[in-house]
């Protein structure tokens, strides 16, 4: 009985914070234009994307080896 003195009340707080999210949405604007995003990924754009550019080369990684050996006279 305990449990359900404790889950009600959180039951009930997490209905309300939903129902205000919800009302929150609807305020702010987010389903004025329903169709505008399913209908505009049936459309290509007119002109098309620049190619990504190539990534740069990686320079040579550097070993312990290669370090100590450099530093030595």
């Amino acid at each position: 009985m305990t449990a359900l003195a404790f889950l009600v009340p959180v039951t009930i707080a997490m209905g309300i914070a939903g129902v205000a999210a919800f009302f929150w949405s609807l305020r702010d604007g987010q389903y004025d234009d329903l169709s505008g995003d399913a209908e505009r990924i049936l459309f290509d754009e007119d002109s098309p994307r620049p190619p990504k550019r190539a990534p740069a080369p990686a320079s040579p990684p550097i070993t312990l080896s290669s370090a100590t050996e450099e530093s030595l006279p």
